[in-house]
């Protein structure tokens, strides 16, 4: 109790845990597949989490946006973000409301640069320092970070260091999915781009703040690395299933 009878509240210093669950690609396979959503959609602690889909690197295609309901609206409550012709109303509070957003693989540099202008970039950082799970696959794994390797431009993979910078270094996803990734990637960090991480198909690295915590792996043998100038370094992974 203070003085004149008022009474001190001591006001927490504590915060949500920011989370990013950064993935290198999905797997065609169900079961595959469902692993890793289950890895994410469990780190809410919510019987059916509120999902967010933002299927803005893929245009906003109709058909993606209904895969996504159909595939997660078995476990969790299902909603998307169009902002083609433009952004939902109300756009800032229907992100903040969420237990996980889900961002697609598609053009990296297109969904920044529409995010952008409307402000989500923004509204993303605030939800998730709000502790609301970020996550994605393939451009969704790159955009959280401060640089990436993309084929944004056109089909010869590229350097960008445009990304939404929430995580430091670079990403590359789909490791072991396409053939030019790992020396394209690994040239660029020789020759001076950022050092990172590269993930595998079904390899999913999930951030505690700006830290990797852990990474995990819905297929056996699918791996995450550290690139460096001096190498790349296999990076102990947690078996799902």
């Amino acid at each position: 109790m203070g003085k004149a009878g008022h009474t001190f509240v001591r006001v927490s210093d504590t915060r949500p845990e920011r989370t990013i669950v950064a993935m290198g690609g999905l797997s065609w396979e169900d079961s595959e597949r469902r692993l890793l959503e289950d890895y994410v959609l469990g780190l809410t602690e919510r019987e059916r989490p509120r999902a967010l889909f933002v299927p803005t690197a893929v245009a906003d295609a109709a058909d993606k946006t209904l895969w996504a309901y159909e595939q997660l609206g078995d476990r969790a409550q299902v909603t998307h973000a169009s902002f083609f012709p433009w952004p939902p109303f109300g756009l800032r509070e229907l992100a903040l409301e969420q237990d996980v957003i889900f961002v697609s693989g598609g053009n990296t540099a297109n969904a920044l640069a529409i995010w952008r202008t409307h402000g989500f970039d923004e509204i993303l950082r605030e939800a998730w320092e709000a502790g609301v799970v970020l996550t994605g696959w393939s451009a969704g794994m790159i955009c959280w970070f401060e640089a990436s390797v993309t084929d944004s431009f056109g089909p010869e993979l590229q350097g960008m260091r445009d990304g939404l910078a929430f995580l430091p270094g670079s990403a590359c996803p789909h490791y072991d999915g396409e053939a030019q990734r790992r020396p394209t990637y690994t040239k660029l960090v020789v020759d001076g781009f950022p050092p990172g991480l590269a993930a595998d198909d079904c390899v999913a690295l999930r951030f505690k703040g700006a830290e990797l915590a852990e990474v995990v792996s819905a297929r056996a043998g699918a791996r995450a690395y550290r690139v460096t100038a001096s190498g790349e370094e296999q990076i102990d992974t947690r078996q799902l299933g």
